[in-house]
């Protein structure tokens, strides 16, 4: 220590063990007061906390014009430390801590007693004013620390007094046996000579690494302070041009100037905080330039996020209609052309929509993105990646469910001629040429649907295998399909109809038989009948014995050939067992009806005009023929009613002439029986009312006519009639 100047002596803290074999160990403290640190107090703060944590007896060094001053005593260091103490140890600590009071320079009359009174008061009053932490609410100064003063006289002024009373205080800390000996038990920290080192070092660890010591100068609190004005005055201007933007991007529109707007915007909000803010403590600027630019750069995010969510939801649909209309367009192209080309392929169609998707989006991205600032968005960019990598998943299972109805299509149409023509044209070959025609439909469906699917970049084998056991299902079923509208009632009574009538009604040559007397009808009626039954078990059941493409048995194919719990089994069946009785009933009903036909048609041509008939009235009436001939006005008249009656015959109006002309009678009878009934009563009065009840006996007698029962050749005319109006309604 020079005693021609003054300066700090101690800095940092140094600790020695007493003279004299005294078993104490000593640290001598940097003070609070020295100008070497000027405003930093986060050493003195730090080392007071670790002497106070550490210490049995700590010795606090004041002179004696500082009792009674909260600034000049360091009341407030004394605060925070006690403080931060408390939060970090008190609830650990067993021992208690002498807090000694040594006042120097004590050459005023203020007795020690007062001083230390005043000293106990202000202890006691920065304690109740701790924030202390959860249940230690109610801890007391006394369950911590014991307070002792002691004072020094001036060391110039009074040097004799000043060295007694070193003496006297020392005492304290050698002699065991003295009454005011300051190391008593109740300090001890019980912690062992070798294992000090390494408790030292703990607590210098936890008090360096506490916040609550990190208090800021008065110059860093004028900064702070003036920094949050400079910051908050810049945001006005540009949260004015920000929030001027946010509604339209808020109700989901894309808006192109957003990034240049944001960029002008905060390099104008960033140079007007600079230039107020640099002038301030140069630590404090750089923080809060830091916050300052997260702040702005925050809100900004906030509206790109909000912007790009809206370009997001319009990639999105942009890319799912343009490539449904670019799909449809091309599948136009396709069937025009009758051919898959590899620009109309769904990799092709739906790449090209893609990338123009993408560029778009990549666009406004680049547009929102600001190098200075500390965020991206490649997230965001990722995020549609995965929006358009499900939408094209979509897509693709669309594309394939689109192929295949049209591979279906395709089929359908072959393989429904193939059956119509086969079970119109029944034969023992029958189910032979629909499986042929069914295994060619399949095999070339299933070509298809391999190049639709590397086409449409379906690379995963089981989603593949899926799509070829959909399609034997589909195809399967449309085969079944078209088999059942085949199979239907009355398309399979016609289709036993024409096998009846293509072999009783025509030869062997498809000439219509004509039949005789001699022909014998029922054994060709049998034959033909029985055959035509034949045909109706062969309709009832799909045979897949010439199927070179179905497993065996078909039932095997479940889960490999066809989908996982399709019952193949059950659609085989065409006609039920109770369908295949009736239809045989009803077919027996319409076999007998063309059996009766025919033996009509054979009586009708046993009971014919013979032909020496034809020649007699050929001879008879020849005179009366040439007569007409040659008379043009029978002739004229002949022409006539014969022309009528053939019109009337081909046309069946036979009923409504006679039926016309029958009421034409009635009507000139009933005008005529009038006409005389007028000329009898000018004549005879007295006879109205005779012919009056005459009229009303025949007419209550036409009433009473009763229809008299038809003679057996007559029933049988009518039969014929009827049949025939029957044969020419179903022409």
């Amino acid at each position: 220590m020079d005693e021609g100047q003054r300066q700090q002596t101690t800095r940092g803290i140094w600790a020695d063990r007493g003279t004299d074999s005294m078993p104490v160990l000593i640290m001598d403290v940097e003070g609070t007061d020295g100008r070497e640190r000027g405003e930093n107090q986060d050493f003195e703060r730090k080392s007071a906390l670790f002497s106070l944590a550490v210490s049995e007896v700590l010795l606090v060094n004041m002179w004696e014009t500082m009792v009674g001053l909260y600034n000049g005593a360091n009341m407030g260091l004394l605060k925070t430390v006690m403080e931060v103490n408390l939060q970090l140890f008190g609830g650990q600590q067993k021992s208690k801590t002498l807090l000694y009071f040594v006042i120097r320079d004590h050459a005023s009359l203020t007795p020690l007693d007062n001083l230390a009174a005043t000293l106990r008061n202000d202890m006691d009053r920065i304690w109740e004013g701790l924030n202390k932490p959860e249940g230690l609410e109610n801890a007391q100064l006394k369950d911590y620390f014991d307070l002792k003063f002691s004072s020094l006289p001036h060391k110039v002024l009074q040097p004799e007094n000043f060295e007694k009373a070193a003496l006297a205080l020392r005492s304290q800390f050698v002699d065991k046996k003295a009454d005011d000996y300051v190391f008593r038990p109740e300090y001890k920290r019980r912690v062992p000579a070798d294992g000090f080192p390494h408790y030292a070092e703990a607590i210098w660890d936890k008090v360096v690494s506490n916040k609550d010591l990190d208090l800021p100068t008065q110059q860093e609190l004028l900064a702070q302070y003036r920094c949050d004005e400079i910051a908050a005055a810049a945001l006005v201007p540009f949260r004015a041009s920000i929030e001027a933007l946010r509604p339209r991007v808020r109700e989901g529109e894309i808006v192109q100037e957003l990034g240049a707007t944001a960029l002008a915007a905060r390099r104008q909000a960033i140079a007007a905080f600079d230039e107020q803010a640099a002038r301030y403590h140069a630590e404090v600027y750089k923080k809060k330039r830091a916050a300052f630019i997260q702040a702005i750069d925050g809100e900004l995010q906030s509206l790109a996020l909000n912007q790009v969510k809206n370009a997001l939801s319009q990639a999105a649909e942009k890319f799912a209609s343009e490539s449904h209309k670019a799909l449809d367009e091309a599948a136009d192209r396709v069937s025009l052309e009758g051919a898959l080309e590899a620009e109309n392929s769904f990799s092709a169609v739906v790449g090209a929509v893609r990338k123009r998707v993408t560029t778009w989006f990549g666009k406004i991205v680049d547009s929102l993105t600001i190098e200075e600032a500390d965020w991206n968005l490649e997230s965001e960019v990722k995020q549609l990646e995965g929006m358009l990598d499900a939408t094209t998943a979509k897509l693709r299972q669309a594309e394939m469910e689109r192929a295949l109805e049209q591979l279906r299509r395709n089929a359908q149409d072959t393989l429904g001629e193939i059956i119509s023509d086969r079970l119109n044209n029944p034969d023992d070959d029958m189910w032979t040429g629909v499986m042929e025609g069914f295994d060619t439909a399949n095999t070339q469906a299933e070509d298809q649907l391999q190049r639709r699917m590397d086409m449409a970049e379906v690379g995963d084998a089981e989603q593949r295998i899926k799509l070829q056991r959909k399609l034997h299902r589909g195809l399967w079923e449309d085969m079944v399909g078209a088999l059942k509208e085949e199979v239907a009632d009355q398309m399979v009574l016609l289709k036993l109809r024409t096998a009846l009538e293509d072999r009783f009604r025509y030869d062997e040559n498809g000439l219509p038989r004509v039949w005789r007397p001699s022909d014998d009808i029922d054994a060709q009626f049998a034959v033909a009948r029985s055959a035509a039954q034949a045909l109706l078990p062969q309709f009832s059941r799909i045979d897949i014995s010439a199927s070179k493409t179905l497993p065996r048995p078909i039932s095997s194919g479940i889960g490999t050939y066809f989908p996982a719990g399709f019952d193949v089994e059950r659609t085989m069946t065409l006609i039920s067992g109770a369908r295949l009785r009736e239809l045989n009933k009803r077919f027996g009903r319409e076999a007998d009806a063309l059996y009766l036909e025919a033996k009509r048609a054979m009586v009708t041509t046993q009971n014919h005009v013979p032909i020496w008939v034809m020649a007699l009235l050929v001879i008879l009436g020849w005179n009366e023929a040439m007569a007409i001939l040659f008379n043009p006005i029978y002739l004229v008249l002949t022409a006539l009613i014969a022309g009528t009656a053939f019109v009337l015959h081909n046309l069946r109006l036979w009923g409504p002439v006679v039926r016309a002309a029958g009421g034409l009678v009635n009507v000139a009878n009933d005008h005529v029986h009038e006409l005389l009934v007028e000329a009898v009563n000018r004549t005879d009065p007295g006879r109205n009312r005779t012919a009056a009840t005459g009229r009303r006996r025949k007419a209550d007698r036409g009433e009473e006519i009763e229809l008299e029962p038809l003679s057996e050749s007559q029933q049988d005319l009518s039969m014929v009639d009827a049949e025939d109006a029957s044969n020419s309604n179903t022409e």
